[in-house]
């Protein structure tokens, strides 16, 4: 009987180790192909519009295939999914390197995406199967650093094999993890299912993927043609209309994959906005700063990746420290302070001129604050319904964080753009070419933009570059610190539920 206990106890922790290596790979592939952006546009070619999708194709289908990646855990067998979804994963990331032209690359990019979200929702329901209470909150914070590992060290890794073999070699990288973690999790997870699970909710899918994709390409398209213009405005209240129609759904079908009811607890509400926060903290940097860093201020991949494992290295440490601190410090206090201290490094950022050693102070700050709550998010998102629907629990949590960041990412990258070609505007450029330099500058390509814009040397469209880029800081500065007030007030009193009051410690109540 002992042998028994001591063999189950260590198989979970190799299935947190499977679970913990897919997760790993998933910063690479959202990192690494921000980091080639340049040498793959060499390569595939493409217009700005096509190399923004290398980021958002990923992030789009990821995010909205959480929600019905986790019913299928859920109903059709956790560890069935997790490596079914690990198998697309592999093969799309290994057709990525094979890709002929940018359509194809990001058509693989959005399979990867689906693969990833399979695994991750299937991964993490299993986990929340073989660990209980104050020991689950243990094990979702080795999940939040092994996210933290991928973050810190995915692009300096990228930028050494891209320098050393080129930017298929980070797909290489990506698919050795991710059979390893298939590995471990055919041979030690253990297949669960909800046995009250009726399915996949296909329409209220459907209608959701249908809302992000329409509301990206939107948005994505709107700095070239223009925010009044009938196709801008016909995909964006199409958008809307797909999102009206995903709650109607929900809101009538017997088994939804989103359950509206539990936006009635203020403690819910303030785990999806925690789920958010990261977005325009922090997630936007990972893929805007390394295109400045490489495509505007002419540093290589290697000195790149260096620099972001100053903004993404707290990520290493203070995850697993956060969840000792939350012992004794109320998790509100700590998200709270934490996304304060991002809002503070991103004003500090936009107030410093893009050289290594400036740059570096403001990078770990902002690094710092968003990796406090950073180990807290799973464990809390987890514990708002019963153990027997985790696979609900991460995939509406996985979700909002996901989506929330594709849509940043494409928000923030229009914004930019926006704001760059006003810059442009205001010194002068022409009105007809300046929108067209700025989404060429956006993705790092200044000497196509000067081509573009023959009238303003290189140094007039860097600097109108970096002066856009400043006033973007202080806004995304300014959405930290609202979001930080939110998540305090919200997570620090208000109603608990009955399943957050049964899965959460009581450290935890706020």
């Amino acid at each position: 009987m002992i042998s028994n206990v001591e063999n189950r106890s260590a198989g979970r922790w190799l299935v947190l180790l499977s679970v913990c290596l897919a997760a790993m790979t998933m910063p690479l592939t959202f990192t690494g192909p921000a980091v080639a952006l340049s040498r793959i546009a060499a390569d595939l070619g493409g217009s700005p519009i096509a190399l923004n999708w290398v980021t958002n194709a990923f992030m789009l289908t990821f995010g909205a295939s959480l929600m019905a990646a986790g019913a299928l855990a859920d109903s059709q067998g956790r560890k069935r999914i997790f490596l079914i979804g690990l198998a697309i994963y592999v093969l799309a990331s290994l057709g990525s390197m094979l890709a002929p032209d940018i359509v194809w690359f990001d058509m693989l990019r959005a399979a990867q995406g689906i693969g990833g979200a399979a695994a991750f929702a299937g991964g993490a329901s299993a986990m929340a199967q073989e660990f209980d209470g104050p020991l689950r909150l243990r094990a979702f914070s080795f999940l939040g650093t092994s996210f933290g590992i991928g973050l810190a060290f995915g692009p300096i890794a990228s930028g050494l094999l891209i320098d050393t073999y080129g930017w298929r070699a980070i797909f290489v990288l990506v698919a050795i993890l991710a059979v390893a973690a298939a590995l471990l999790g055919l041979r030690f997870l253990r297949e669960t299912r909800d046995p009250d699970a009726r399915g996949v909710d296909w329409t209220g899918a459907i209608t959701f993927t249908a809302a992000l994709a329409l509301l990206t390409c939107g948005v994505l398209q709107a700095p070239q043609s223009g925010w009044t213009d009938p196709l801008i405005i016909a995909l964006l209240a199409a958008a809307v209309i797909s999102f009206a129609g995903f709650v109607l759904v929900e809101r009538n079908v017997a088994r939804p994959m989103l359950d509206l009811s539990l936006f009635r607890y203020l403690r819910f509400v303030g785990v999806q906005f925690l789920a958010a926060a990261p977005a325009y903290a922090f997630v936007v940097l990972l893929v805007l700063l390394p295109i400045r860093f490489i495509g505007i201020e002419g540093m290589s991949e290697v000195k790149a990746g260096q620099l972001m494992i100053c903004l993404s290295g707290p990520l290493l440490v203070l995850p697993l420290l956060a969840g000792q601190m939350a012992r004794w410090i109320a998790p509100a206090a700590i998200c709270g302070i934490g996304l304060l201290v991002a809002a503070a490094g991103l004003v500090w950022l936009s107030r410093v001129p893009p050289a290594d050693a400036a740059l570096v102070a403001p990078l770990i700050l902002i690094g710092v604050g968003i990796a406090l709550p950073w180990g807290l998010m799973d464990g809390l998102a987890v514990g708002v319904v019963p153990k027997e629907r985790a696979g609900m629990a991460v995939g509406i949590f996985n979700t909002t964080r996901v989506a929330c960041e594709g849509v940043a990412v494409a928000i923030v990258t229009a914004t930019l753009s926006g704001m760059t070609a006003a810059r442009l505007a205001a010194e002068g450029a022409a009105s007809t070419a300046n929108v067209a330099a700025a989404q060429l500058l956006v993705t790092g390509n200044v000497g196509k933009a000067s081509q573009t814009l023959p009238a303003a040397g290189a140094a007039d469209l860097v600097r109108a570059y970096e002066t856009a880029f400043d006033g973007l800081l202080i806004i995304l500065a300014a959405i930290t610190l609202v979001t930080a007030t939110i998540v305090f007030l919200s997570l620090r009193g208000g109603s608990t539920t009955p399943q957050e009051m049964a899965h959460l410690p009581a450290c935890q109540e706020g």
